[in-house]
């Protein structure tokens, strides 16, 4: 017997688990699937990737299977989140559950980027749920395409990103929209002030599920921090590539910009690699996203918006070509890797400039990621922060990194670093 079969879902839903290859719910889904069928609001806390959708899906639509519909549709269930390519996953997840249903549901999935007739015009005769981008979703309705008048249940999913986007306006609008009476679902990988308030002002005596900083499931990320400097990060890239032999790998950067460069010069180099950012049109961002999950492109150069709502079960590294510039994307991006149970890697390119900088996402993270150096690429100008024994690692099954992540031994106390600091800043023999 499935041990989904625990959780209280109806027959019609542990034959889609099974149909789906679900054979063990995640922790998340253990805990949140049975805290939704009741009906209260809920919190939910938990690392990218660790199966949020399947958490709020299953229970979703069993209540809304058990409450009946009537032949004219009307959305009961609606579902928001921050990027199109999110949208387009989360409604393919509500689409395989629910077509397991005696009765299928309509699915509607709204986002921008695209011409809104069509979208519209698949909105006619309604819908039982609605997966929608929330600007694109405020544009149907003005045009009277969609009523949310009877909406039993809102999801709010990855409510971090929700907000960094700049969607609390438009959050705002759609909840004046809504019934007051309905259950509430907010998932979230991070918990910063704007999503607090947000909590505070949304949900009622929520179910707290809080499984966000599993240790089991950092434990499958093998995390390392290489010293390099700016100039070199593009071809020590392609060296870790090739030498570790890796099929697919995601890298992050800071700007649009710096997405076409570094994808050109990969190309140049004999690699297949793209640019994934808002620039491109929504057709070619969903092409380039299904040969990157085909295999047809093996390197994805994404800025931290446009990687927003990349799902992909079987990837095995992530590359931060530039760190993020706060903790909770560091959290996001290297979640991407270790999904589905699977082991991953996360690299950080770390300079002398940034080193400071992923200080303090270390502290943030509450844990030390030990420097390394690979062969051919040590930096020039290592700084004063900088582990002075990191290793020359050279393993070619593992993209030339130290397998254990850089030698252990005495490393310089703060005193010390302090002390190497104040004599490099002194005077030579004593002139002034």
């Amino acid at each position: 017997m499935s041990e989904f079969a625990t959780l209280g879902l109806s027959s019609p839903l542990l034959r889609a688990a099974e149909a789906l290859g679900f054979d063990a719910p995640t922790p998340i889904q253990a805990a949140a699937i049975p805290a939704v069928l009741t009906g209260r609001d809920v919190l939910g806390s938990a690392a990218t990737g660790s199966g949020k959708t399947v958490a709020f899906a299953f229970p979703v639509l069993q209540r809304m299977d058990a409450a009946g519909r009537p032949a004219l549709r009307r959305t009961h269930v609606l579902v928001l989140v921050p990027t199109r390519e999110l949208a387009v996953q989360v409604g393919e997840t509500f689409r395989e559950i629910g077509r397991h249903l005696d009765d299928p549901i309509k699915l509607s999935v709204l986002y921008g980027g695209v011409s809104i007739n069509p979208q519209m015009m698949a909105l006619r005769g309604g819908a039982d749920v609605v997966v929608a981008t929330p600007g694109r979703l405020l544009d149907i309705v003005a045009q009277n395409a969609l009523k949310l008048g009877e909406v039993d249940c809102l999801v709010l999913d990855e409510a971090d990103r929700l907000l960094d986007a700049g969607f609390a306006e438009e959050l705002d609008r759609v909840l004046a929209l809504l019934p007051k009476k309905r259950q509430n679902l907010l998932f979230s990988a991070t918990f910063p002030d704007a999503v607090q308030a947000l909590t505070a002002q949304l949900l009622r005596d929520p179910i707290r599920v809080e499984l966000a900083h599993e240790p089991s499931s950092q434990a499958r990320i093998e995390e390392h921090a290489v010293e390099v400097d700016a100039a070199k990060r593009t071809p020590l890239l392609r060296h870790m590539i090739e030498r570790g032999e890796w099929s697919r790998v995601l890298v992050f950067v800071a700007t649009r910009y710096a997405c076409d460069h570094v994808a050109d010069k990969l190309r140049r180099a004999g690699l297949e690699a793209a640019a994934f950012h808002g620039d491109a049109s929504q057709g070619a961002r969903m092409r380039t996203l299904q040969d990157f999950k085909a295999g047809r492109i093996r390197v994805l150069i994404a800025t931290d918006l446009g990687a927003r709502g990349i799902d992909i079960a079987q990837l095995p590294v992530v590359v931060n070509y530039d760190l993020p510039r706060a903790a909770a994307d560091y959290t996001h991006r290297i979640g991407r890797t270790a999904r589905a149970g699977a082991d991953g890697i996360a690299v950080s390119f770390i300079s002398a400039d940034t080193e400071a900088h992923f200080r303090l996402i270390e502290n943030r993270q509450g844990r030390r990621v030990p420097r390394e150096r690979i062969e051919g690429f040590e930096p020039k100008n290592a700084s004063a922060d900088s582990l002075a024994d990191a290793p020359s690692a050279a393993d070619p099954t593992n993209g030339g990194l130290d397998p254990n992540g850089g030698i252990k031994g005495k490393r310089p106390s703060k005193k010390d670093k302090l002390r190497a600091a104040a004599a490099l800043k002194a005077p030579a023999n004593g002139s002034r």
